[in-house]
C-alpha cells in the first residue's frame, strides 16, 4: 500500500502525538487539527486518503463535523468514541462512518483498522477483487467504485458500497453478519457489535424496496442478510 494521508481530528495533544508518531512510523502521512471547524475546512480542502475523527471536539463535535461532510464528501472516517458509549458509536456510523475505536485506543488497533478501511476504498494489498456487478435494478462499477440504482446514481460511502458488493455477489444467498464484518470492516464481528446492522439499515433506506414493496435485503434470524432476487417486471 502507498503512503496514505491522514488528517487526526482529536483534542488531546498528547493522543495526538502518540498516535501521529506512531502512524509515521507505520508508513502513513498524518495531519492534525484540535479543533471540529477548522478540521471540516482540511477535511475538504486537502486531498486525504482518511480521517481519524475523535466525537469530542471544541469549535464543532465530530457527529456535527460528520454530518456537515457527509452532505458533500464520501471521505473514510474512523470515529473514536469513548469507551462505552454506544449511542456516539451508533450515531457515528449513522452518519456515515466507516468504523469506530472505541478510546482508550491502542495506536496498533487504529493502524489495522485504517488499513483495512483503506484495503476495500483504494483496492490496495490483499483486498478482495471486484468486478461489476448487476442485479435487478442494482448495479455496481468496480473501477469507478459507483453504485445506480434503476439507472441513476446511488451515492454510498466506501463501506456501504463494500457491504452492496458481498450482497449481490451473493445475491440470494444468505451472508452472515460475522462474514460482513470480517470481509468489509477487516475484523472480526464483536458479540455487542452493530456496525454491520446499522451499515445494513442506512443501505435499505438508500435503495428503497424492490418490486414487490419489500426491502431489498431481507434479514434471516441468527443468519445474517440477503439480497433478495426479485422480478422487477
Amino acid at each position: 500500500m502507498s503512503e496514505a494521508k491522514i488528517l487526526l481530528a482529536d483534542d488531546d495533544e498528547e493522543l495526538c502525538d502518540l498516535l501521529r508518531d506512531f502512524l509515521v512510523r507505520d508508513g502513513f502521512a498524518v495531519d492534525v487539527s484540535h479543533d471540529g471547524g477548522e478540521a471540516l475546512a482540511r477535511a475538504r480542502d486537502v486531498d486525504y486518503d482518511a480521517m481519524i475523527l475523535d466525537v469530542m471536539l471544541p469549535g464543532r463535535s465530530g457527529l456535527e463535523l460528520l454530518r456537515e461532510l457527509r452532505r458533500d464528501h464520501n471521505l473514510p472516517v474512523l470515529m473514536l468514541t469513548a469507551l462505552g458509549e454506544d449511542m456516539d458509536r451508533i450515531a457515528g456510523l449513522e452518519l456515515g462512518a466507516d468504523d469506530y475505536v472505541p478510546k482508550p485506543c491502542n495506536p496498533r488497533e487504529i493502524a489495522a483498522r485504517l488499513r483495512a478501511i483503506l484495503r476495500r476504498t483504494r483496492g490496495d494489498g490483499d483486498a478482495p477483487k471486484l468486478d461489476d456487478i448487476s442485479v435487478g435494478p442494482v448495479s455496481l462499477r468496480a473501477a469507478s467504485r459507483s453504485a445506480m440504482l434503476r439507472g441513476e446514481p446511488l451515492v454510498l460511502t466506501g463501506t456501504e458500497f463494500n457491504i452492496l458488493a458481498v450482497l449481490l455477489r451473493e445475491a440470494g444467498t444468505v451472508v452472515s453478519k460475522e462474514t460482513l464484518s470480517q470481509d468489509v470492516l477487516g475484523r472480526p464481528l464483536g458479540p455487542f457489535d452493530r456496525s454491520i446492522d446499522v451499515h445494513i439499515s442506512k443501505l435499505r433506506r438508500k435503495l428503497g424496496p424492490a418490486a414487490d414493496g419489500e426491502s431489498m435485503i431481507g434479514t434471516v434470524h441468527r443468519g445474517g442478510y440477503v439480497f433478495r432476487i426479485v422480478d422487477e417486471g
